[in-house]
């Protein structure tokens, strides 16, 4: 799985943060920092957040294999 995130568009919401804090962190009061590559445990946990991100700012690519290429 590979994480992207719109920074120009994310709000600060924090929404991810909540459902994934593992992957998704804010420094300060709207800095987000995430992990773009988190573990397969925690896809459920990602799923969740980039649903739940009011602006739709987290996209999700998964990745086929041994060869690193990007499915949506």
């Amino acid at each position: 799985m590979r994480i992207v995130v719109d920074l120009n568009r994310c709000q600060g919401y924090a929404q991810c943060v909540y459902l994934a804090h593992e992957t998704f962190r804010l420094n300060g009061q709207e800095a987000l920092t995430y992990e773009p590559n988190p573990d397969d445990e925690r896809v459920p946990h990602v799923e969740r957040a980039a649903a739940a991100c009011p602006v739709q700012a987290i996209m999700i690519e998964r990745l086929d294999g041994a060869d690193g290429s990007a499915t949506s």
